[in-house]
């Protein structure tokens, strides 16, 4: 049976349909304005919508930190490579400090995004607040990667040309580690993985590349000058050593052998060879991979510039840090990374 209370209400409702009408009529359009208002702000804040930054969001201002200055003659033009392999173009937060310290410590320099996910010919980039807030930056270029073009008239041409190439098991880090070593050759300048975060200038790192730990070197950061025999000597070592079953291959374990013959050793050491500089981890690898962690603890002032004294550039790992969760109002030595040497991201991550 119908409760009492329900009969009530109904026999009211049908004696006065009209205000019955127009109470029902009320309450639909009251909830189509919320539902409206709602998937508004909703659309807001989405990360792939075109950028929306607080007021104090600002392209130009300096480094607002600084560290020991290297010596040398003022920041001098060239090229400062990123590149992104997969066909991703939503890049995300440690994507856009990376750039953008690296814009803001080489504003001589011209820093070039390569992206294979980028259509080629198109004159526009996607509705992303990263390529936004980039934009801004006048020393900063986003471009389409053509594998084709970047490989032709090197060892890497007829390596690339093989079928079923993307079904090997490691094919897009393997396919990273080729574009680096034939950029430098092909190119020169500085090459950067899209993890890390530019404290200083990077221009009197020349003909280098850092030990990632004792006994390996790794490619995660190269500055080498166009045509060097080095990284000639790379490109020939990667189609005549190819192995696509191991990890890092083609990779830090490529460098670190290639480097020993060079120099005719048989450990690997913080030296200078035949022109050649192998950089102590403290350069660009301040943290070493095992302790990636420490890069999420809270780091006092003074912890900070003892660490980071004789630091060009901070490798944050990301293949391991990736899932683990950042307070980005902390005292965390990453938070304090990214507040001070790509002010712009982190306005924007404070402002999400």
């Amino acid at each position: 049976r119908m409760p009492n209370c329900l009969l009530k209400v109904t026999r009211l409702l049908l004696s006065n349909k009209l205000r019955a009408f127009l109470f029902i009529l009320l309450f639909v359009l009251v909830s189509f304005g919320y539902l409206t208002l709602y998937w508004r702000i909703a659309e807001g804040v989405n990360d792939s919508a075109p950028l929306s930054l607080p007021l104090e969001f600002n392209c130009a201002p300096p480094v607002p930190f600084s560290l020991p200055k290297a010596s040398g003659s003022s920041p001098s033009k060239g090229n400062v490579f990123f590149v992104e392999t997969s066909e991703q173009i939503n890049p995300g937060y440690l994507f856009s400090c990376s750039v953008e310290s690296a814009a803001r410590a080489n504003p001589k320099a011209s820093v070039v995004v390569l992206m294979r996910g980028l259509a080629r010919g198109n004159t526009s980039l996607p509705e992303h607040w990263v390529f936004s807030l980039l934009s801004c930056f006048p020393n900063v270029q986003i471009r389409p990667l053509d594998l084709s073009e970047l490989f032709s008239g090197t060892p890497l041409q007829q390596w690339y040309s093989r079928p079923l190439r993307s079904w090997e098991p490691y094919f897009l880090p393997v396919l990273s580690d080729a574009c680096r070593i034939v950029l430098m050759w092909k190119y020169g300048g500085i090459y950067l993985d899209t993890d890390f975060i530019v404290l200083k200038n990077l221009e009197n790192l020349t003909n280098s590349l850092g030990i990632q730990s004792e006994d390996v070197l790794n490619g995660a950061f190269l500055s080498f000058q166009p045509k060097h025999e080095f990284m000639q000597l790379c490109m020939e070592d990667f189609v005549k050593n190819y192995n696509i079953w191991i990890w890092g291959h083609q990779g830090p374990e490529l460098l670190t052998r290639v480097f020993k013959r060079w120099c005719s050793i048989r450990t690997i050491r913080s030296m200078s060879c035949k022109g050649v500089r192998a950089l102590d981890p403290e350069t660009v690898y301040p943290i070493p991979w095992q302790n990636w962690k420490k890069l999420f603890e809270a780091t006092s002032a003074v912890e900070f510039h003892k660490l980071l004294k004789n630091t060009y550039a901070v490798h944050v790992w990301n293949k391991l840090s990736h899932d683990a969760r950042l307070e980005i109002h902390s005292q965390a030595l990453l938070a304090q990374l990214y507040s001070q040497f790509c002010p712009a991201t982190y306005a924007k991550m404070k402002h999400d």
